[in-house]
């Protein structure tokens, strides 16, 4: 799996008695290709991939290079693909019996509460995960939600516009702010933040409310922080403008 990314590929992994290979991401958070054909000659089974990746928000490029030149499963998980501007690899999956696509209806439909998501894979693959995935995994409830919802697409694409719209404010707002370092790129609904003094801001936030996710460790000095409704942005920015080191 790509590092840093989504944790939980690794930690369900882990508690099924699996090992986790990480493959650091270089400093702009793309996969270094010689890095991955060296970890690939390793007895590996599945690479997960996450474009847009969380938390940094980057897509990843030239996805098909790891499709051709990796013998397990490709898994790659567009949870944020609505924001992104780019194609899904969907489109890939007749080409490729290898790829498995994971989407959500958690973020740009805007019903994490429903804990409902996609696989997309060949018959073959998806005969094989019916064979080990858990019964009722999804209740009827939750059923019962999403189908109505998809009969309302106009409410996806409306969630996505109101998104991109405050994505391009917060960034332009946030652009010169003594406290902030660096603001990655992003094609996610978040920013993935250097904080000149992360102690400070993150603790700023708290006393203030404002929840998002300080990335320490992994990415030091970064906090991960989701673009919300103009008023919670306007929060955010005037918290901001005012710390100073």
């Amino acid at each position: 799996m790509m590092n840093p990314s989504f944790a939980m590929y690794g930690f369900y992994a882990a508690i099924n008695e699996n090992n986790v290979l990480k493959l650091n991401l270089d400093e702009s958070f793309e996969i270094v290709k010689e890095d991955f054909l060296t970890l690939v000659k390793e007895p590996v089974k599945i690479f997960f991939l996450c474009s847009p990746n969380n938390p940094t928000g980057n897509s990843i490029d030239d996805i098909e290079f790891y499709l051709q030149n990796f013998n397990g499963l490709v898994v790659v998980d567009e949870a944020y693909i609505e924001f992104s501007g780019k194609k899904s690899c969907l489109g890939l999956l007749e080409k490729y019996p290898n790829l498995i696509v994971l989407q959500t209806f958690s973020k740009a439909w805007g019903i994490a509460g429903a804990r409902v998501g996609m696989a997309y894979a060949s018959e073959e693959i998806i005969s094989l995960i019916n064979t080990v995935k858990a019964p009722y995994n999804v209740n009827i409830l939750s059923q019962e939600l999403i189908l109505k919802t998809l009969d309302e697409e106009t409410k996806l694409q409306q969630n996505v516009q109101n998104i991109l719209i405050e994505r391009e404010w917060l960034e332009d707002q946030l652009r010169d702010i003594e406290c902030i370092a660096k603001i990655f790129p992003t094609d996610a609904n978040f920013f993935l933040i250097k904080m000149k003094n992360v102690d400070q801001v993150y603790g700023k936030m708290l006393d203030h409310e404002i929840l998002v996710s300080r990335r320490d460790p992994a990415i030091p000095g970064c906090i991960r922080i989701n673009v919300g409704s103009r008023q919670e942005n306007e929060k955010l920015v005037n918290l901001l403008k005012n710390i100073t080191d």
